[in-house]
């Protein structure tokens, strides 16, 4: 009887270690992938950053694709923690779509991937590549335009805000921001204040 809680340990043990090493893995993926693209992420690379083994690494994952999908997914948890979690402290609307570009400034200029935003740095590279890196990519991107498009859909439906082609102007911000992460990669420190001037024109109150 008393080797049964030995065993749970041990296991447990195990696990937490397991747990650790992907965290470790996929934070340097997801690194590389936003400076290289998802195609710079390989076994064999992650082992030799990481000072893991390459059969470690592998096991954890078992393909190459395995991994590329879980760096997106990771990549994503990021990105929610760090831009919209924290936006969602903002009255809906306005307020809150301001917010949300506030922490994506912060998110993209500090930055919080070593390539800057690693959507914008992964789709194009997927865009005409079927399967379901492209479909976690785009899936990704759709969440984030819709996120902008409920809170601009909110301030028009309450007169915060005039009324506006909701689906238009979320795409045109999204766009603005993918534009601003390539501008500030190239030191282009102006791109935030544009970026801010335009979507205040969006913002406009009615009349």
């Amino acid at each position: 009887m008393e080797s049964a809680p030995q065993h749970t340990e041990i296991t447990d043990k195990r696990l937490l270690r397991g747990a650790r090493t992907r965290q470790v893995v996929l934070r340097h993926a997801v690194d590389i992938a936003s400076l290289e693209g998802l195609e710079g992420v390989s076994f064999g690379r992650l082992a030799t950053d990481t000072g893991l083994s390459k059969a470690g690494v592998q096991t954890l994952f078992r393909t190459k694709e395995t991994l590329q999908l879980a760096a997106v997914e990771y990549a994503r948890g990021m990105f929610l923690d760090a831009v919209i979690r924290p936006a969602r402290a903002a009255p809906r609307g306005a307020a809150r779509l301001r917010a949300l570009l506030d922490h994506w400034v912060v998110y993209a200029e500090t930055p919080l991937f070593a390539g800057g935003c690693f959507r914008a740095a992964n789709l194009a590279e997927y865009d005409s590549r079927p399967g379901p890196i492209r479909d976690a990519l785009f899936h990704d991107q759709q969440d984030w335009i819709g996120v902008i498009a409920g809170e601009l859909r909110y301030a028009t439906s309450t007169g915060e805000i005039a009324e506006l082609d909701v689906d238009l102007a979320a795409f045109q911000i999204d766009a603005l921001l993918c534009a601003a992460n390539t501008a500030l990669r190239i030191g282009d420190d102006d791109a935030v204040d544009k970026v801010r001037r335009i979507v205040e024109g969006l913002l406009a109150p009615p009349g």
